[in-house]
């Protein structure tokens, strides 16, 4: 095996960076004593094989040789309810499954719950393809993990760990329907978009990619239709971008907020009841959205709840979800994008453009992060900041960026502002602008949408906070939950 055909595998994993300039999410997701990462905060290649060279120690399985990988059904679950686990592992061997809950813990950024007893890992079929669309549906369960009833609701990742070690991830979701203050929704949706398993040169597809025969990266207008579910996340097991949603998590919880927890489909399938919470915060990048997704935030937001979108390119794409091959339903994701006869995906050419909902929409990608140019400072978003008009923010206009467009339709407002107003080179050398919004709708909810990738990681990043954007969206959130 080349050097040349490996690195062409390893672009999959870098296909994206151009749009989360901070890397591979969350690195280091977990910052205790124990590490599954190099702690570089970089994409390493799974080829440079860093126990060997530093004389032990864990190292991250790959996508070709599959030493350990999975993932789970469904993909959120209450106590009580039990989480699916199909997983292979080459060479047979025996492996154990560590569960963490992602939170501020101290500054560790996670704490471990629960581990598994060890367990025998088997080597699974191929994935299945099938005009682009890559399954592991026919995989058989390796461990079921009941959920106890005193388990707090939270993002949860699995840590999966051969007697050899190597090591692979799986995100999960405990949520309960109770009440509480707000509720954080996590992209999952979003989140398979971008998955290209398997990054192996020849099988793997996403939203975005897929390989050619002789190993080549192929673009959009080659990709697959319809992606699954049932299959593990490329690379480490971790979405692209999932560290947002973790920066925002561990800085909420770390001030004490009452979240409950849920993913997208759980939105889309009716799970949850939007109205039992004052606020809906969308934590990170979150591009993908069915029809029953919008049609419950709106609903949420014109009976009082309010929405908070914490990144940029929000529910540009329409999808649809279907159930897999077994039947589970919503396991299937579909966007046609503009490929094929009939009605385009894109929100806006089916004259339901975002901004009618977020009040501004997606306007392009940042090359270089810029500034975030505070307007109106004045307003009680900015209250005890420090911040002034016209004070610039370093960074903060990153990945890509949303704006107002004057001639594309507002919601319905009581009053509505523009909180920051950032100018930015596009890829072309053209001037644009970054915006950041607030409305009030007339039944008194708010909704914020910050128009840039770089919100959340400004909350709790190494390397990336910001106490002013810290102080800002804690002034949000106490006036959505009315704590004075």
């Amino acid at each position: 095996m080349g050097a040349e055909q490996i690195r062409r595998w390893e672009s999959g994993a870098l296909a994206h960076a151009v749009s989360d300039p901070f890397g591979q999410g969350p690195l280091p997701w977990l910052r205790g004593s124990e590490n599954y990462f190099d702690d570089t905060g970089q994409v390493v290649p799974w080829y440079a094989d860093l126990a060997r060279s530093t004389g032990g120690g864990t190292r991250t399985a790959d996508d070709v040789h599959r030493q350990i990988k999975g993932f789970v059904s469904p993909g959120a679950a209450a106590p009580g309810e039990a989480i699916d686990f199909h997983i292979t592992v080459d060479p047979p061997q025996q492996f154990s499954v560590d569960v963490y809950r992602i939170g501020h813990y101290g500054g560790d950024g996670a704490s471990k719950i629960t581990t598994s007893p060890r367990l025998s890992g088997i080597v699974q079929p191929p994935p299945l393809a099938a005009d682009r669309t890559v399954s592991c549906h026919h995989w058989w369960m390796s461990w079921r993990l009941q959920i106890p009833s005193y388990w707090s609701v939270g993002a949860y990742v699995a840590v999966l760990t051969t007697a050899d070690g190597y090591r692979s991830h799986i995100p999960f979701t405990v949520r309960h329907d109770h009440p509480a203050d707000l509720l954080l929704l996590l992209p999952d949706i979003t989140w398979q978009a971008y998955n290209l398993y398997p990054e192996d040169g020849r099988t793997g597809a996403s939203l975005y990619h897929a390989w050619d025969e002789r190993g080549r990266l192929l673009g959009e207008e080659d990709a697959a239709v319809t992606i699954s579910f049932d299959r593990p996340y490329a690379g480490s097991g971790l979405p692209l971008h999932v560290g947002h949603a973790y920066d925002f998590i561990r800085w909420a919880e770390r001030y004490g907020y009452d979240l409950a927890y849920a993913d997208a489909r759980d939105l889309h399938a009716g799970r949850v009841d939007p109205s039992r919470y004052r606020g809906l915060v969308f934590p990170g990048h979150d591009e993908y959205w069915s029809l029953p997704m919008r049609r419950a935030a709106e609903r949420a937001r014109d009976s009082g709840t309010s929405l908070v979108f914490l990144s940029a390119n929000t529910m540009y794409w329409q999808v649809g979800l279907a159930p897999s091959a077994s039947n589970e339903p919503d396991r299937l994701l579909t966007c046609r994008k503009r490929r094929g006869p009939g009605k385009s995906a894109l929100w806006r050419e089916v004259d339901r453009p975002e901004q009618q909902l977020l009040g501004i929409q997606y306007a392009g990608r940042v090359p270089d992060p810029r500034p975030l140019v505070v307007r109106n400072a004045e307003h009680w978003l900015w209250d005890s900041t420090g911040a002034v008009e016209g004070d610039e923010i370093p960074g903060l206009v990153a990945g890509e960026a949303d704006r107002y467009f004057p001639r594309t339709s507002l919601p319905e407002h009581d009053n509505r502002i523009l909180l920051a107003h950032s100018p930015y080179e596009d890829s072309e050398g053209a001037t644009r602008h970054q915006e950041t919004s607030l409305y009030q709708a007339p039944s008194g909810a708010l909704v914020f949408a910050s128009g840039t990738f770089a919100w959340s990681p400004a909350l709790d990043r190494p390397g990336h906070t910001d106490p002013r954007i810290q102080r800002a969206t804690a002034n949000l959130l106490d006036r959505i939950c009315k704590r004075d």
